[in-house]
Formats: C-alpha cells, sequence, structure tokens
C-alpha cells in the first residue's frame, strides 16, 4: 500500500492522520483469560493511538498456564519497596501502616496516602 516509503515519511504521514506510535518499557505483560494464563517476557510493546482508540501491539516470550495454576488478581497484586517508601512519606506513617494501606486499596498510591492522611487527622 506505502510502497518504498522511509521511516521518516512514514512517521509524517501517521502524524498527518492523527495517528500516534509509541513504544512502552514493560518486565512482563499477563493477559488472563477464563482458562488459561499467558505470560510474554522481554516484551517490546508498541502502542498505537488513533482517533482516541488505543491499540497495543505485543511481541515476546510467550508462556502460558492453566487456569487452575493461577493465582486470583487480588494475590497478584505485587507492592514494590519504592511504593511503600513513598506512601510512608507523603503520608507521615512508618512503613508498615504504608503496606498495609497499600494492601487494602490494590496497590493505588494515591488511595494510600489519601486513607492514610484521613486517619492521622
Amino acid at each position: 500500500m506505502f510502497g518504498k516509503m522511509n521511516p521518516r515519511q512514514m512517521r509524517q504521514m501517521m502524524k498527518q492522520m492523527g495517528i500516534k506510535m509509541e513504544e512502552l518499557d514493560a518486565d512482563e505483560v499477563i493477559i488472563r483469560a477464563k482458562d488459561r494464563v499467558i505470560r510474554i517476557t522481554e516484551p517490546e510493546i508498541s502502542v498505537i493511538t488513533a482517533q482516541g482508540q488505543k491499540s497495543y501491539q505485543i511481541s515476546g516470550k510467550e508462556s502460558v498456564e492453566a487456569a487452575a495454576n493461577v493465582p486470583e488478581a487480588k494475590d497478584a497484586v505485587q507492592i514494590r519497596d519504592e511504593d511503600i517508601d513513598l506512601v510512608a512519606q507523603q503520608a507521615g506513617v512508618n512503613r508498615e501502616k504504608a503496606r498495609e494501606a497499600l494492601e487494602k486499596t490494590n496497590g493505588d498510591l494515591a488511595e494510600a496516602i489519601l486513607q492514610l492522611q484521613q486517619s492521622t487527622q
């Protein structure tokens, strides 16, 4: 369709059409289906935005697990040490209280900070 178009021309044409493409940095992509979980490690992710709609193109190393071996989504929330430190600092609480708040809010930093700030007032 586009013939021999160099990458610069392609980007320019996409810009004129209102299409934006960017790369997304991630360590892993997890797709949860009813009967299985697909994990893609070392992913290369392109995000294409056109007419306000985002599309994701993902490639990488795939592994598939049966649904019986998959933890529930609420168990899969991982809380990073950096998040705990940030919540503790912003809310003026210790790390233990910050972790508990993050667990209650499923890792939502802003919600955890707000809840802690409200409970200390």
